[in-house]
C-alpha cells in the first residue's frame, strides 16, 4: 500500500515537472517576408525569358519519357522489336 502511493506521488512529481518545462519561453526575431501571391515559391515564376510553364511540362516530360525510351532500347537490342 505505502509502496504503491509512494510509486503515484512520483510519477505524478515526474509529469508535473516535464510539463512545465514544455513551456519555456523563447524569443524570436521578427523577420518581414515579401507578401503576395507566388512570393512563397524558391523560383521566379513571371517576368522570365523562356516561360515556367515550358520548362516545367518540359522537365516532367523527360522524366516520364526515360523509363520508355530505356524500354524500347532494351527491346531492340535483343530483337524483340
Amino acid at each position: 500500500m505505502f509502496r504503491q502511493s509512494l510509486v503515484q506521488l512520483s510519477t505524478r512529481r515526474a509529469f508535473s515537472v516535464s510539463g512545465r518545462q514544455g513551456f519555456a519561453a523563447t524569443s524570436k526575431q521578427a523577420v518581414h517576408f515579401k507578401e503576395g501571391v507566388y512570393s512563397n515559391l524558391p523560383f521566379k515564376v513571371h517576368n522570365r525569358r523562356i516561360p515556367f510553364g515550358i520548362v516545367f511540362f518540359g522537365f516532367m516530360g523527360v522524366g516520364l519519357a526515360v523509363p520508355f525510351i530505356a524500354s524500347f532500347v532494351q527491346l531492340k537490342k535483343s530483337g524483340n522489336i
